[in-house]
Order: structure tokens, then C-alpha cells, then sequence
């Protein structure tokens, strides 16, 4: 008879996302996941096979999260233009317990992997593309109630506003002040509409 598996395997990929958002990929040893996790090596290596494909779990765990986040911004605003700001204020200004964490642990992940972790840049780069793709549906839907211009181009301004964000968690780390990550992101929404 096989083992039980002896833990909750949702709550192990939350406290791994955790550890990986404050020290990254690189800079998380498997001692650190150990004793984060709770769990021994065997364990770790029998339940996701390496720290690569924990990290891979992690990284759709942290895609999927953004995008509920994104969609519960856009349930409790009133136009699709104050829900994604709503989200964008939430992840940059949020006091949550991960406010140290502001960089997006897919752009750190983009950053701080060389070229022979192909495989998990890969997969950072897939989160991102979902998550751009999800703003592009809702800037049509702001285009569609004259939000945006008739004109706009909400593929390439989905683009540009992926950039405007992580551009803005960078900044955010470097401990810029609330009120100027604010002003910026009132910046942001301003030149979204004009354009």
C-alpha cells in the first residue's frame, strides 16, 4: 500500500510562492524550502520531482492568483478602466504581508534566470502573456463603453500597460514614497485614456 500523501498540497505551493517571491529562484536552497514547507527533501523531490517543477507550479499558482485578482477587481468596479486600476493600485500600494515583495515574481524570475533555465523562463513568460491577455479583454470591453477611443489599439496598449506595471513594482521596491507610486499611477490611467 502506497503512502498517504501527509500534506496539503495548495497550502505547500502557497508558502513556496511566498519563499520564492522574497528570495528567488536562484537564491532558494533546498534547505530553505525544507524548512519553509515544512517538509523533508524526500518528500519535496517525491511530491514535484525537483525545485524546477515546484517552481513551475508556483509560477502557474502566481499567474492564476493575478488573474483572479485581476477578474475580482472587474466585479466590484464600475467600468472596466476603474478595475484595472482598482488591481494596479491593490498590487503596487496593497499592505499586505507580502508588501516587501512588490517586484512581480515574474519579472524577477524574467530577470534573474540565465538562458540554461529556458524551461521556467518559458513558463514566466506564458503567466505574463496570460495575464497581458486578460488586460487586452478588458480594454476592449473599456473601448466598447467610450472609455477608450474608438481608435485604440488594446492589443499593443495591453503591452504597454503590462510594462507600465511591472516598470511600477520595480520602482515601488526601491521604497518610493505612497504618494508618488499614486501620482504615477493616476499618470498611467491619464495617458491610457489619451491614447
Amino acid at each position: 500500500m502506497a503512502n498517504k500523501v501527509k500534506f496539503d498540497r495548495d497550502e505547500v505551493i502557497d508558502k513556496a510562492t511566498l519563499l520564492f517571491w522574497q528570495q528567488g529562484f536562484l537564491g532558494t536552497s533546498m534547505r530553505d524550502l525544507q524548512q519553509h514547507l515544512d517538509m523533508r527533501p524526500g518528500s519535496i523531490y517525491a511530491s514535484f520531482g525537483s525545485k524546477d517543477n515546484l517552481f513551475k507550479e508556483v509560477i502557474g499558482y502566481y499567474g492564476e492568483q493575478c488573474l483572479q485578482g485581476v477578474n475580482a477587481f472587474q466585479l466590484e468596479a464600475a467600468s472596466p478602466l476603474a478595475g484595472l486600476e482598482g488591481f494596479i493600485r491593490h498590487v503596487t500600494l496593497g499592505e499586505e504581508e507580502t508588501a516587501g515583495c512588490r517586484l512581480c515574481l515574474l519579472a524577477k524570475t524574467l530577470s534573474e534566470l540565465p538562458a540554461e533555465q529556458q524551461e521556467l523562463i518559458d513558463a514566466a513568460r506564458q503567466a505574463l502573456l496570460q495575464i497581458e491577455s486578460k488586460f487586452e479583454q478588458i480594454l476592449i470591453q473599456a473601448r466598447e463603453q467610450q472609455e477608450l477611443s474608438a481608435q485604440a489599439d488594446c492589443h499593443r496598449l495591453a503591452k504597454w500597460l503590462q510594462m507600465q506595471l511591472m516598470g511600477l513594482r520595480s520602482y515601488a521596491k526601491s521604497q518610493a514614497a505612497i504618494a508618488d507610486l499614486e501620482l504615477m499611477i493616476d499618470d498611467i490611467f491619464t495617458s491610457l485614456k489619451s491614447r
